[in-house]
């Protein structure tokens, strides 16, 4: 009987705890969809939201400017480089991910061409071909 009544309890005690944590989580996270679905419907029509695309993997990819205090001074560190000024390293951060870009749209023909000679199979037709060619088997 008094088993019986600690795991109620308990289970009552869990369903307070998800409703106190779970639930705002999981609405957060819808939330952030529903965000992110709006802003691809609205990036269909805009002809540079790929660049900014671009940017902001490129943002992504490099790291952030930390700020290093040494006895009274300041100093900034990006890319094992350190900086005096702010202004100074969140410019060659800002360079740095100007370079990321670039460097994706000259690689872009490449990869494009490299679709079009793959042709429209998944990596595991591709593969799977190549294994039967081979006359051997998977297994």
């Amino acid at each position: 009987m008094m088993e019986n009544m600690l795991w109620a309890c308990a289970f009552v005690l869990a369903c307070i705890l998800f409703y106190r944590f779970a639930i705002p989580a999981l609405k957060r996270f819808d939330a952030e969809n529903v965000q992110r679905i709006a802003v691809q419907e609205t990036e269909t029509a805009d002809p540079e939201a790929h660049f900014r695309h671009a940017l902001d993997v490129a943002n992504e990819q490099v790291e952030a400017v930390q700020e290093i205090r040494t006895g009274g001074a300041r100093q900034y560190l990006f890319e094992t480089q350190i900086y005096f000024s702010r202004d100074e390293a969140e410019e060659a951060r800002a360079e740095r991910v100007g370079v990321i870009a670039r460097r994706f749209y000259q690689e872009l023909p490449a990869a494009l061409a490299g679709a079009r000679v793959r042709g429209k199979q998944s990596a595991r037709e591709r593969a799977s071909q190549r294994w039967r060619g081979r006359g051997e088997t998977l297994h």
